[in-house]
């Protein structure tokens, strides 16, 4: 594989990042929440050789992005958990990363941190943690321990935008900050061997090497140490999805890796130029940064802009994403990635418009390409996710003493 070979990763979301992608043939409908739809997508990432799998998640119903809940039942309108789906695929697979979505807003960050820590020794350390923020009174209202306003969509957009003023989304994400903080000082509040197993003198662990990490917030304190051991990789994968100046702030405080959603007309540079300012709040490791597309690919019976027309018909509207829309040959595909590495991007995740069917595509059509070019890896390397992604694998502990 070449020095600077791609890295390329995929976003799972039910049926697909399209709304009518369930009534696609291949979709499996009956099966979007049984285990083996969901061992079936990450062989099929595992096959093509891929970085990890994504699992989107969230406190509310799928619903049309970016807009307020409705009735419409012409889409899947349920979840399964994504921290419990990457640990039921964890042992249905060897090499590939597993990145489930947990909400930091309403989930105890001692809850996160054992459960990430579970599914980094569950799957050999392959485990990452994809950050997410509640920003809504519904899903507040879950758990009735607070209050969120609504925000209108330009509210929003002002309240993350450079040298915006302090308020309520600042707030939360300033407690997602810390949350993420708790989370890693809790995976190094065991040291790598504390664990001795001393069975004659009756010693399971050297106490010495547990530690408190006493963190003192606004929002919550925690004393610690974790229940759990220190994860195989030191600190499994944080990563975070980003939009805006404030979000990138936020990656560049807590995460190893960023996705960032550039738009084709622009390209990446704009977002990489406010990434690179972002790292400002950042010592050490430099954030890796990977783009967004949603991708339709031509497949044997059909070109990927006639699928995602055909797909637009059903649904009765166009389809929109946050993230820049593909939709035409892997061939093409290949090149606008390899452009936009040229341009500085670290690798990039791409989100099927139908999940069958396009992880198939990318796996048996894109990856092929790739590595003719010589532009993709043709084996997984030894090692955890973080070797696997290009981050130090060795983590000093924080609390271990020399």
């Amino acid at each position: 594989m070449a020095p600077d070979a791609l890295h390329l990763g995929v976003a799972l979301d039910g049926a697909g990042w399209h709304p009518a992608a369930w009534r696609e043939p291949d979709s499996r409908p009956a099966e979007l929440f049984s285990p083996g739809y969901w061992t079936d997508l990450a062989g099929i990432a595992q096959r093509g050789l891929l970085d990890f799998v994504s699992i989107e998640d969230s406190l509310t119903i799928p619903g049309t992005r970016s807009a307020p809940p409705d009735d419409a039942v012409d889409r899947v309108r349920a979840r399964i958990d994504a921290h419990l789906i990457a640990a039921r695929i964890a042992p249905a697979t060897q090499h590939i990363g597993l990145i489930p979505t947990v909400t930091a807003t309403h989930t105890e960050p001692f809850h996160v941190s054992a459960a990430i820590a579970t599914l980094d020794h569950t799957s050999r350390g392959r485990a990452g943690w994809q950050v997410k923020i509640s920003g809504t009174g519904s899903e507040a209202a879950h758990f009735g321990r607070r209050t969120i306003r609504d925000l209108a969509r330009a509210e929003i957009a002002e309240a993350v935008g450079a040298g915006a003023t302090p308020g309520q989304v600042h707030e939360l994400f300033a407690e997602a900050t810390d949350v993420v903080e708790v989370v890693r000082r809790l995976w190094d509040s065991w040291e790598d061997d504390a664990e001795i197993r001393d069975v004659p003198n009756r010693r399971f662990i050297d106490r010495d090497k547990l530690h408190y990490i006493d963190f003192q917030g606004p929002q919550f304190s925690v004393r610690g140490p974790s229940i759990t051991p220190r994860p195989p990789q030191g600190q499994p994968v944080v990563t975070a999805l980003a939009h805006a100046p404030l979000i990138y702030e936020f990656a560049s405080r807590t995460a190893d890796l960023v996705f960032v959603t550039p738009a084709r007309e622009t390209g990446p540079e704009p977002i990489l130029d406010q990434v690179v300012a972002a790292q400002a709040y950042r010592a050490g490791e430099p954030l890796r940064v990977y783009a967004d597309l949603v991708v339709f690919l031509d497949t044997e019976t059909a070109s990927g802009a006639a699928r995602l027309a055909r797909l637009n018909e059903v649904a009765g509207v166009e389809f929109i994403s946050d993230a820049a829309i593909f939709a035409g040959s892997a061939d093409e595909l290949a090149d606008l990635l390899l452009t936009w590495r040229e341009l500085g991007v670290d690798g990039f995740r791409l989100r099927p418009g139908v999940a069958v069917d396009d992880l198939t595509a990318i796996t048996d059509r894109l990856v092929p390409i790739l590595q003719r070019r010589n532009a993709f890896r043709t084996a997984y390397p030894d090692g955890p996710l973080r070797a696997l992604l290009g981050l130090p694998v060795t983590v000093p502990n924080r609390y271990a003493t020399a």
